[in-house]
C-alpha cells in the first residue's frame, strides 16, 4: 500500500482511502487459484465552486478482456473515457481473435514525452499518460507496469471452470449494476401494471353489471367484457413499456407490423374470429335454435369465437368454422315459436268438396298439436286425372319433434275423419286404350 499511495500526496487523506476499501471489496472480483492483489484505483478530488464538472459520460471506463473487466482508464484529451476505452477493447478484442496473445504485453516509455505505451508483438494497445499517473495517484511508469502484468494475466487462457466463474460473476455484476440504475423504471412499470389490473377487473365487472339490461344472451355480453378487459390492458401494456423508456413511435410502428405480418399468416383463423364476434353481436341465431347451414340441420349448442356446434338431429355433432357460418344461407326454424306445415292429398271427383273441407277442419281443430290461430287454410290445390287434390295447411310447433308429431297425426286424422263420412280417396287410376286391334278368325277344316 505505501508503494501504491505515497505518504507525500495530501490529495489522499483517511476520508479517500475508507470510500477507496469499500470499494475495492465492491468491486474486484475473487480468481480462483491466483493471488489475489490491490488494483490502483482512481483518485477523484473533489471539485472547488470554481470548477466545473463534466456532465456528459462516465470518468472512467472498463479494459475488457473475454468479458472481464481488467482495470479503468480516463479521458484523453478530446477522447471521453468511454470513448478510449472503446478502441483500446476494439485493439484487444482483434488480438484475441488471431490468438496473438503468446507473447508478453511489454512497457515501452518515452522519458521525452513522460508517457509509456503497452505493446504487444509491436503492436500499441494504448498510452500511458501523465493524466492517468495523476488520476491513479502513481507515476507513469508504475501504472504501466501494473495495466501491463493485468493484461497479461488476463490474456492468459485460464481454466475452464475459472472461466465460467469470471464470466457468471461479470454477468451478475452488470445485471446488478443495471437492475439498480433501471429500478425507478421497473418500480414505475409494476405500478403500471398492477393499476392496469385492477382497472381491467373493474371495467370487465362494470360491463357485465351494465349488460344484464342488454336484450342480447349471455355469450354477447361475456364477449363484450372480454373485449373491455383486453382493450384496457394493451393501453396498460403501451404505458408500461413507455415508463421502461420504449419510443411510443417505435413500439406503434412495432406493432403495426406486426400486425400486417399476424395478418397474412393467421387470415383465415383471424377471418373465424371477426365472423365469430359479428355472429353473436347480429344474432341470426341463439343456443338452443334449430337451423339449417349448408348440408347440416341440428341445435345449436355452442357458439365459440372460432366455430359454431351443431347437433344434428341423427346424433352428430359438427363445428362449422364461422367463417363458414358467415357467408352461408342460414335457415333458422326455430325463430319463431310457430311455424306452418302442410300435406295435400286426393278425395274422389264425385265426392262433396264443400262436405270434405268441413270434415278436415273439424278433424284438425280437434288434435291439440295444432294451434287454433291462425286457423287452418284447406284449399283445393289441383284437379288430377284422378282426384281432386287439397292442401291442409296447419300451424304447429316450430321445434323438430313437436312439428313431426302433429304432422303424422294431422295426416291420421284426416285420413279417418274421411273414411267415417265415407269419402273416397282413390288411387291414380289409369286408362289404357288399345289401337289397331288385331281380329283372329277361326276357320274350319
Amino acid at each position: 500500500m505505501a508503494s501504491l499511495f505515497p505518504k507525500g500526496n495530501s490529495r489522499f487523506g483517511s476520508r479517500q482511502l475508507l470510500v477507496i476499501l469499500i470499494l475495492l471489496s465492491l468491486i474486484l472480483p475473487i480468481q480462483t487459484g491466483r493471488t489475489q492483489e490491490t488494483s490502483p484505483v482512481p483518485v477523484i478530488s473533489q471539485p472547488s465552486e470554481a470548477e466545473q464538472t463534466p456532465t456528459t459520460g462516465l470518468f472512467f471506463a472498463d479494459i475488457v478482456v473475454r468479458g472481464q473487466p481488467v482495470f479503468q482508464v480516463g479521458s484523453l484529451g478530446e477522447l471521453s473515457a468511454a470513448q478510449r476505452a472503446q478502441i483500446i477493447n476494439r485493439r484487444i478484442a482483434s488480438i484475441l481473435v488471431r490468438r496473438q496473445t503468446d507473447s508478453q504485453v511489454s512497457l515501452v516509455p518515452d522519458p521525452q514525452r513522460n508517457i509509456a505505451t503497452l505493446q504487444l508483438n509491436n503492436r500499441v494497445l494504448m498510452t500511458v499518460t501523465q493524466q492517468d499517473a495523476e488520476d491513479f495517484n502513481l507515476d507513469v511508469e508504475t501504472l504501466g507496469q501494473w495495466w501491463a502484468k493485468q493484461l497479461n494475466q488476463a490474456f492468459e487462457q485460464p481454466p475452464l471452470a475459472i472461466d465460467v466463474g469470471q464470466r457468471l460473476f461479470s454477468t451478475l455484476r452488470k445485471f446488478q449494476q443495471d437492475t439498480i440504475d433501471n429500478l425507478p423504471s421497473f418500480l414505475g412499470m409494476l405500478l403500471v401494471v398492477i393499476t392496469t389490473g385492477l382497472i381491467a377487473a373493474t371495467m370487465r365487472q362494470l360491463t357485465l353489471t351494465g349488460a344484464q339490461h342488454w336484450e342480447v344472451d349471455r355469450n354477447s355480453k361475456i364477449l363484450v367484457s372480454r373485449l373491455v378487459y383486453g382493450l384496457v390492458w394493451v393501453i396498460g401494456t403501451i404505458v408500461a413499456l413507455g415508463v421502461l423508456g420504449l419510443d411510443f413511435a417505435t413500439l406503434l410502428g412495432t406493432l403495426g407490423l406486426t400486425s400486417v405480418a399476424i395478418g397474412f399468416s393467421l387470415k383465415d383463423i383471424l377471418s373465424n374470429y371477426f365472423s365469430g364476434v359479428v355472429l353473436l353481436v347480429s344474432r341470426p341465431f341463439r343456443l338452443g335454435d334449430q337451423i339449417v347451414i349448408r348440408d347440416f340441420e341440428g341445435t345449436v349448442t355452442q357458439i365459440q369465437l372460432r366455430a359454431t356446434t351443431v347437433n344434428t338431429y341423427d346424433g352428430r355433432v359438427v363445428y362449422i368454422p364461422n367463417q363458414e357460418v358467415f357467408s352461408a344461407i342460414i335457415i333458422n326454424n326455430t325463430a319463431s315459436d310457430i311455424r306452418r306445415n302442410s300435406i295435400t292429398f286426393g278425395i274422389d271427383y264425385k265426392a262433396d268438396i264443400t262436405k270434405a273441407k268441413e270434415v278436415i277442419n273439424n278433424a284438425v281443430l280437434s288434435l291439440p298439436e295444432i294451434e287454433k290461430e291462425p286457423k287452418p287454410d284447406i284449399l283445393v290445390r289441383q284437379l288430377a286425372p284422378s282426384t281432386v287434390n287439397i292442401e291442409v295447411r296447419c300451424w304447429v310447433n316450430s321445434r323438430r319433434l313437436p312439428f313431426l308429431e302433429a304432422t303424422s297425426l294431422m295426416a291420421q286424422a284426416i285420413k279417418e275423419a274421411l273414411a267415417a263420412a265415407e269419402i273416397n280417396m282413390p288411387t291414380d287410376i289409369y286408362t289404357l286404350q288399345f289401337s289397331d286391334v288385331l281380329t283372329i278368325s277361326q276357320q274350319k277344316p
